[in-house]
């Protein structure tokens, strides 16, 4: 991630110095930022609603769990002088099956969870460089930048709104 950014600053600073050295030619350049490109395409959009209805009941499964071992485990605080060493080490023994359960289902949903996301924005990445460029090259542009490491940017610099919509109208989302 940090090589990006250095290349992205020495795309930057090449730029400026061709310009500082009195180069004749005019650069045009747009900042787009991409995760919020990303965030507001209609396909994005249906995909984090599909992963919560499919991942929706797991995760009220994973939230019930953990009410049944918090009640265990307030039950194994409050009881410790009541019961007998038996009864308690039985409670115990509960007490870290359930943790133990809870932890494995809790890492299974997320590693789950996060395997669907990065197949979601791993394809959804590729076609909006493709959008990136088209939209570059439809506006005359020289260069493009990631308006999300910009210090400071024209706002007419900003072809975020126009990525996005030229990625809808190549890739509708589908329900």
């Amino acid at each position: 991630m940090k090589a990006i950014r250095w290349t992205r600053l020495a795309i930057v600073a090449a730029v400026a110095l061709c310009t500082a050295a009195g180069v004749q030619a005019q650069v045009k350049i747009g900042a787009v930022n991409l995760q919020k490109a990303l965030q507001d395409t209609a396909e994005i959009k249906l995909a984090e609603a599909d992963l919560k209805a499919r991942f929706g009941p797991r995760q009220d499964e994973l939230a019930q769990l953990e009410r049944e071992t918090a009640k265990l485990q307030q039950e194994y605080d409050t009881n410790q002088g009541k019961y007998t060493e038996a009864a308690l080490a039985e409670l115990g023994a509960r007490l870290q099956l359930k943790q133990r359960q809870l932890q494995r289902n809790s890492e299974a949903l997320q590693e789950a969870v996060n395997r669907d996301r990065q197949d979601i924005l791993q394809r959804v990445g590729q076609r909006l460089q493709e959008v990136v460029k088209k939209v570059a090259e439809e506006k005359g542009l020289d260069m493009v930048v990631d308006g999300a490491n910009l210090l400071y940017s024209k706002p007419a610099f900003d072809i975020s709104a126009d990525v996005t919509a030229a990625y809808d109208k190549a890739y509708p989302g589908k329900k």
